[in-house]
């Protein structure tokens, strides 16, 4: 199994490591956006893995603020640029 998790581990980390890429280089908003997201989800894939290999349910609660949190974020920029772009016309 050690060899198995270690391809795990190293997929995750190669996936968050492109993912800070796209937030730090943007270029937009919504490319940032969108990469926070899929961050947020990359750490409760993490956690969730983390859970069913040493069998525990201890972490759900921290899964749950992340995955609300991700949703407010989302809906806050999508009001966000929606009101930009009603603004520019």
């Amino acid at each position: 199994m050690s060899p198995l998790l270690i391809v795990i581990y190293v997929v995750f980390t190669v996936a968050a490591l492109l993912t800070l890429w796209r937030i730090i280089v943007g270029p937009s908003i919504l490319d940032r956006a969108v990469a926070s997201d899929v961050l947020l989800t990359e750490i409760m894939c993490v956690m969730g893995a983390e859970m069913a290999i040493n069998q525990h349910t201890r972490t759900l609660p921290v899964m749950l603020v992340i995955a609300a949190i991700g949703v407010f974020g989302s809906v806050s920029i999508a009001r966000f640029v929606a009101r930009r772009d009603n603004d520019a016309q």
